[in-house]
């Protein structure tokens, strides 16, 4: 039976990262492709990386309780998980990985109970993971300072999930988030 794998983080704790290393390791995981009422960016394709809906179609799906999960990032730009999509996955014998945001990870966990495994990847303090989003160069202090104030209320988050994983060491990290895995799925 096809299973679901939940990876959260705050932002910098290395998370995309162990992400993609896993999805390297032959254990059929696929992600989990999410809707959103943006527009596509360069050659994103509809099905592909997103399922692009209108505002007003998100809504009515909304309203018709399709979505696992669902987040209104901005006033009028949505991001969210079709069950149909996941049990489409499923169905076909993959295993779904989601790169999902805390609350939403939780929601899925509670939706699929044990058939899922939901991992917390966090970073070895808030200082490094400052130090770790300057390194990045990519924010500026102002984000930075967001991105730190996210993290804390995410890091409350951690005890809710099944495993925390300290990023504190990217390789053993890797390892033990593998061994987690492959435990998961034998069961």
């Amino acid at each position: 039976m096809s299973k679901l794998i939940i990876f959260s983080a705050p932002s910098g704790s290395g998370k995309s990262t162990i992400v993609n290393y896993l999805l390297q390791q032959n254990l059929n995981m696929h992600f989990s492709i999410s809707a959103t009422c943006r527009p596509p960016r360069g050659s994103e394709q509809h099905g592909v990386e997103y399922f692009f809906l209108s505002a007003e179609e998100f809504r009515q799906r909304i309203a018709a309780g399709d979505f696992l999960e669902y987040e209104e990032v901005y006033p009028g730009r949505f991001y969210g998980t079709l069950k149909e999509q996941v049990e489409r996955q499923l169905n076909e014998g993959q295993n779904v990985v989601f790169d999902i945001d805390v609350v939403g990870g939780c929601r899925i966990k509670e939706y699929y109970g044990d058939r899922a495994l939901s991992l917390f990847i966090q970073p070895p303090s808030v200082d490094e993971l400052r130090r770790r989003l300057v390194a990045r160069g990519t924010d500026t202090p102002e984000m930075i300072e967001g991105r730190i104030a996210k993290a804390e209320y995410e890091l409350s988050f951690a005890p809710r999930f099944d495993k925390i994983i300290v990023n504190d060491n990217l390789e053993c990290a890797q390892r033990e988030a593998l061994q987690a895995i492959k435990d998961f799925l034998s069961r």
